[in-house]
């Protein structure tokens, strides 16, 4: 008779016995299942520094490009009456400006009054005939106006469809029922003035000529805008002066009574900004570089990274470029010139009054971060830090390296669980075939006894 579970013919607890057998050859496994534990915590920690040394490259690298530090500001005296700024690379000077005409744009319309013709209604129709339309030295411009196109906003729309013309046209209701046409100029300034001729249409009662220039109104004549710099006079058809002064722009709003001072200097605000913004992301990454190579001993608890040669050798490599001398040409040779100065434990500060006070030299504090002298004494902090932030981000670089050990540890902790997991499974299989195999031993033993045990019986009845 078959056995058809593990035990009966033997009468053990077969499975118990296998199972720990079994769990004795995966104890390894606890180990092995600790250790991938911390190696992931590793793993993360190693990705969380290699992710705030780009940080801190993104950094020094705005405090090494020379570009960065070409920003300037420039101030006015009185805004309202003339605004100012400037573009990278403007040089730093002091202007004295006066503005004695503003530019304007040439305005014409219907004239009013006792005796000037009185003003169309909306719907009448003033003429038929063309206009020609001559702005500046430019070819004039020829517009018909058809028999039963000629009320004044029929006319306004025909010039304001004429594409590139330089004249604008809107029609304006006084309130009474009559309406009056302006022209405008679309530029500033004597070159945009325009001037309209008439040539009548052949209808009866046509009175297009109302709308040569000749006839019309001038509400404001087309002027050039005129100012002095330094003493120095400028005109401009337009109220925004770019081309005066290199990198700067000027916008004239009012004429003055008094000489606006124009103030241009470095945008050391843009310049301490991109510091401070240094300063932090170097302190991220030092108090992640502490934290993960920390002891805490009232909780017997150690960093990820704790007793990591390449992450304490990371540290002190930081910590040494940053307290270093350099020799740049600059009157200052160490960050604590300009105030950047390292504080127990490593985070870097910033004395902002002698930052400020550093900036009355700003060439020279330039020259201590952006300055490629070609080797490590000689170049600027900015492009010693970036330099050296990049190397360990490069391919054969020291990060590059520890994160992919710490792969390659965490690869081979999977295929010594899986060797063990797979060992642990032929043993529990060979030992459920030797069992199986003793029970049907045991069964085939039980029977024969019993059949034995019978006949002996039988024999002492039988003799009996």
């Amino acid at each position: 008779m078959a056995i058809s579970s593990t035990g009966l013919g033997s009468g053990l607890d077969v499975s118990s016995i296998i199972s720990q057998l079994s769990a004795l050859e995966k104890q390894p496994l606890k180990a092995l299942q600790s250790k991938a534990t911390n190696l992931q915590t590793q793993l993360s920690a190693v990705g969380t520094i290699q992710s705030q040394i780009s940080s801190v490259v993104s950094a020094a690298t705005k405090l090494g490009s020379v570009l960065n530090w070409k920003g300037t500001t420039a101030t006015s005296s009185n805004t309202a009456a003339l605004g100012v700024t400037a573009a990278t690379g403007a040089a730093a000077a002091t202007y004295s400006v006066e503005v004695q005409k503003l530019a304007k744009a040439q305005s014409v319309s219907l004239p009013t009054g006792p005796t000037a013709t009185p003003l169309p209604t909306a719907t009448e129709q003033i003429g038929a005939g063309t206009l020609s339309i001559q702005v500046g030295t430019k070819a004039a411009v020829d517009i018909t106006i058809n028999s039963g196109e000629g009320t004044l906003a029929q006319i306004a729309n025909k010039i304001n469809s004429t594409s590139g013309l330089g004249v604008s046209a809107s029609v304006l209701t006084d309130g009474s029922g009559k309406v009056n046409l302006i022209l405008r100029a679309t530029d500033t300034g004597i070159a945009g003035a325009f001037n309209v001729t008439v040539t009548e249409g052949a209808g009866v009662g046509s009175n297009l000529s109302r709308l040569a220039t000749a006839n019309m109104t001038q509400n404001q004549a087309a002027q050039n805008a005129e100012a002095t710099i330094n003493g120095v006079a400028v005109t401009s058809p337009k109220n925004t002066l770019t081309e005066v002064l290199g990198g700067l722009t000027l916008n004239l709003n009012q004429v003055t009574t008094a000489p606006v001072e124009v103030v241009v200097a470095k945008d050391t605000g843009s310049i301490k900004k991109n510091i401070e913004e240094f300063i932090t992301a170097y302190n991220t990454l030092n108090a992640t570089l502490s934290d993960a190579t920390a002891y805490d001993a009232s909780s017997k608890t150690a960093g990820p990274l704790q007793g990591d040669s390449v992450t304490n050798g990371l540290q002190r490599a930081f910590r040494g470029l940053l307290s270093s001398v350099n020799n740049t040409g600059s009157t200052f040779s160490r960050l604590a010139d300009v105030g950047i100065t390292a504080q127990l434990g490593g985070a870097l500060s910033l004395n902002s009054t002698k930052l400020t006070a550093a900036f009355s030299d700003v060439e020279n504090v330039q020259k201590l971060f952006t300055n490629f002298g070609g080797t490590d004494s000689t170049n600027g902090f900015g492009v010693r830090i970036k330099d050296f932030a990049n190397g360990l981000l490069s391919a054969s670089g020291a990060v590059t390296n520890k994160t992919n050990a710490v792969k390659k540890a965490i690869d081979n902790n999977a295929t010594e669980q899986t060797k063990i997991s797979n060992r642990a499974t032929l043993v529990e299989e060979r030992l459920k075939k030797q069992y199986t195999a003793l029970d049907t031993k045991m069964a085939s033993l039980t029977a024969l006894n019993a059949y034995v045990a019978q006949q002996v019986t039988t024999w002492n009845k039988s003799t009996g």
